[in-house]
């Protein structure tokens, strides 16, 4: 694991606020000139610690309903071959392998309940598909890009 000193935390924690920050204008908060910021950003990316800077998008005003979530149980022994179909599929934002009952958990984007219901049955008829459930988010009552500040804090120390 990647030890990481407070400015690295700070820095990470301003361009997950706003992306498109300027090395400058990072460096003024964390006292540091800009050519300092640049290398450890760098450094940060080199390291895979920082995959991507990315667009926050408004699903709303793009036409996309509330997101679907999706508990899948497949088969064991075609479980790949399930998430490479769902790979494949139109509307699926993240896909993630996990324990207990449900072995697949997806998280959807669509236009419509209309849609969701297509995807559902379309879902429903791949090999190795045991059983579905489904839940609409009626509201995201919290969503959060920053890091864990408080056991962060205890951390470094």
């Amino acid at each position: 694991m990647e030890v990481l000193d407070k400015v690295d935390h700070k820095i990470l924690s301003l361009l997950l606020e706003d992306g498109r920050a300027s090395f400058s204008a990072i460096a003024n908060e964390v006292s540091l000139t800009d050519v300092a910021i640049k290398k450890r950003v760098e450094r940060l990316k080199r390291r895979g610690i920082i995959n991507a800077i990315t667009a926050d998008l408004n699903l709303k005003a793009l036409g996309y309903e509330n997101p679907v979530l999706v508990q899948i149980r497949s088969e064991l022994s075609k479980n790949r071959d399930v998430i490479k179909k769902l790979n494949e599929m139109d509307y699926v934002l993240e896909l993630h392998q996990v324990l207990g009952e449900y072995n697949i958990f997806a998280k959807l984007v669509v236009p419509d309940l209309d849609s969701a219901e297509k995807f559902v049955e379309r879902l429903g008829t791949l090999d190795g598909v045991l059983d579905i459930k489904t839940l609409v988010v009626i509201s995201e009552v919290k969503k959060s890009k920053m890091l864990p500040t408080l056991s962060l804090q205890k951390t470094l120390e």
